[in-house]
């Protein structure tokens, strides 16, 4: 008998409570990054794919941060090959915060399911893990491969997650990507801005608080930059040519998506100062104050037109500068195939067809788009995730389930 998506569609309507359990129990399996230790949420899923009969094996560079590996053959012939990706670390609390559920309860209340992580991403992971359960299950309909990657490192833009697979098993790289990043109902991410981290160090001889003339600040010197970086935000960045028209398109999308103001900087240089640490005691004159900067490069603008700018700054105030991390804005075809899948599905859920946009923050999707392989991101909304009393509401997290599986059976079946 044929395999229909009304099919597929049953089986989640029939599974909804154990599909919703096993994000809460997957939201119980700690995993903050840092430290970045996610044995046991590693061990929550390795269990669930074995007790499933599931292909799997485990990477792992770092012992305490293993990447779960899966594949397997359609049994339809040759096709495409579609990989699934999504990251098992989390956001770690603040010890002083108050959750009206505790962060690591994974409780189920009001709707919703609670927890650090559950936004970002544990119910995109989950909704990429149930995927490749379903397709297993009807394997002889499909033609290509299907690839699940749930990586460890993400949140530090770490090196042992998706960027040591990137690099050491090829087999990772097919001939798209579908993960579940927080994106909303209302958008399908193309692309995103890439960050630029920059930690930047003030040193001043630094005296007695008493002896304003004895040496220059070093506190004062860093406010003082941190005030003329401001300048960055106005480089001209217009958008490539392949992607303006998706970019004016989806601004009301992507506003309403990462809040009002999303479609206004977009496209714009932008600067945040993350941390800043300098001064000993009230009554000294610091000589050491040192701060990080948050760069945010849209679409078509690489490092190199932002530094000359920045490193013209530091220069004229005699301070030194390290880049921290950098990565390049990359994105793939607003119109490409699996992004007209997801539409076409997404409208027979919805009732309307999401907007192709661009991520403000960063994913794993963008080593698959450096590379030339078309991402696309699709999961839930990204209210509240790295906040207390994070959460997803259970009827948004079993939508993208339906999607990532509706979608992943059309593309290995087309």
């Amino acid at each position: 008998m044929a395999v229909t998506k009304k099919d597929l569609l049953l089986a989640i309507d029939r599974d909804r409570e154990e599909i919703v359990a096993f994000l809460s129990g997957f939201v119980r399996a700690k995993s903050p990054n840092p430290p970045g230790d996610t044995t046991e949420a590693v061990n929550y899923l390795t269990r669930f794919l074995a007790a499933e009969g599931l292909p799997f094996r485990l990477v792992a560079p770092q012992p305490q941060m293993a990447n779960i590996v899966g594949s397997f053959a359609g049994g339809a012939g040759p096709g495409r090959h579609l990989v699934l990706n999504g990251h098992i670390d989390v956001f770690p609390v603040d010890a002083s915060e108050t959750w009206t559920h505790g962060p690591w309860s994974g409780t189920v209340a009001d709707g919703r399911i609670w927890g650090r992580g559950v936004v970002d991403m544990k119910a995109g992971t989950s909704a990429s893990i149930f995927t490749y359960r379903y397709l297993y299950r009807v394997r002889d309909a499909l033609k290509g491969r299907l690839t699940l990657t749930c990586v460890s490192d993400e949140e530090t833009f770490g090196p042992w997650g998706a960027r040591w697979l990137m690099e050491h098993e090829p087999d990772v790289l097919g001939d798209c990507c579908l993960n579940g990043e927080p994106s909303s109902p209302f958008t399908v991410r193309f692309a995103e801005k890439a960050p630029l981290w920059l930690k930047i160090t003030v040193r001043t001889p630094g005296a007695h608080g008493a002896y304003t003339h004895a040496s220059p600040s070093a506190t004062k010197i860093a406010a003082a930059i941190i005030n003329e970086l401001e300048s960055i935000t106005s480089i001209a960045t217009p958008a490539p040519s392949a992607v303006a028209k998706a970019l004016a398109e989806g601004a009301d999308a992507m506003d309403k998506a990462m809040g009002a103001g999303t479609a206004e900087i977009v496209q714009k240089v932008t600067l945040n100062i993350g941390r800043i640490e300098g001064g000993l005691k009230v009554n000294m004159i610091p000589g050491v104050c040192s701060f990080e900067a948050d760069v945010r490069l849209p679409l078509g603008c690489e490092k190199e037109r932002v530094l000359p700018h920045i490193c013209a700054i530091i220069g004229r105030y005699g301070a030194t500068i390290e880049e921290i991390n950098a990565s390049e804005p990359a994105w793939c075809d607003p119109r490409g195939d699996m992004m007209a899948i997801l539409r076409a599905n997404l409208r027979d859920l919805l009732g309307f067809e999401p907007m192709p946009a661009v991520s403000l923050g960063g994913t794993d999707a963008r080593l698959w788009r450096q590379r030339g392989i078309p991402a696309y991101v699709y999961g839930p909304s990204p209210t509240g995730m790295g906040q207390k009393d994070e959460c997803v509401p259970i009827d948004e997290y079993l939508h993208i389930v339906r999607t990532h599986v509706l979608a992943a059976f059309d593309y290995l079946t087309m």
